[in-house]
């Protein structure tokens, strides 16, 4: 299966391009289309399903196709999160998946979405951690958890690393995201702040679009 990521390299440039992608943890399968097409419509096309560790992967690649087949690729592209073995980026690819993110720095995991050709962000804390996910061919390194360490810690970061392009993921909402900008961020991940439990529940998808609006104008503030 062709996923179109990285073998076209405008797909890539789309990443560092729009810089937010969506993470719609624990959202049911029947909801996922019109989640998507609110952020969507909000401006946000890059959305990431994560794998349940508690389920099977089928659980998991079942929502990614769900959302391949209401939404193409030059409209949405679609990864998997939460990858923690070469056998999950495998399960992904084999759904369509443009791209993976993981919460730990682990080689095998890096170099086999390399292999196959996807957008690899890889979730690291440490500056050796980071150095070497960045070495082992991440595209980008994703500092998690964002609120927790802190935008001096990310700005101290920039020191030696000011060539490994940053993601900051957890804890980002409106009132702190320019701050992360303002530190050298290339790319966010966002989810309950953005992705809200209680507008899907109460089917308040034009809200939904409205506050993914929001963060697409904090973000392209800062876009030279």
């Amino acid at each position: 299966m062709m996923n179109g990521c990285l073998e076209n390299k405008a797909y890539k440039k789309r990443f560092f391009n729009e810089k937010l992608i969506a993470i719609l943890r624990g959202v049911d399968q029947e909801r996922l289309p019109a989640t998507v097409d609110a952020l969507k419509k909000g401006g946000i096309t890059l959305v990431e399903i994560p794998f349940d560790q508690t389920k099977t992967p089928e659980y998991t690649t079942e929502k990614i196709k769900t959302v391949l087949t209401n939404f193409s690729r030059e409209n949405v592209l679609c990864g998997a999160g939460t990858v923690l073995s070469p056998e999950q980026v495998q399960a992904a690819y084999d759904a369509g998946s443009s791209f993976i993110i993981t919460p730990s720095a682990k080689q095998d995991v890096i170099r086999c979405g390399k292999e196959l050709g996807l957008f690899v962000m890889a979730g690291a804390m440490s500056p050796t951690e980071i150095e070497n996910a960045y070495e082992w061919g991440a595209d980008v390194i994703k500092i998690f958890p964002a609120d927790v360490l802190g935008v001096s810690y990310i700005k101290a970061l920039r020191g030696p690393f000011p060539y490994i392009p940053l993601a900051a993921v957890g804890g980002v909402d409106l009132d702190n995201i320019s701050r992360f900008c303002d530190a050298g961020i290339s790319m966010f991940g966002i989810g309950g702040n953005l992705v809200r439990k209680d507008m899907i529940c109460g089917g308040d998808y034009d809200r939904m679009a409205e506050l993914a609006g929001k963060y697409v104008e904090r973000i392209r503030a800062y876009q030279k």
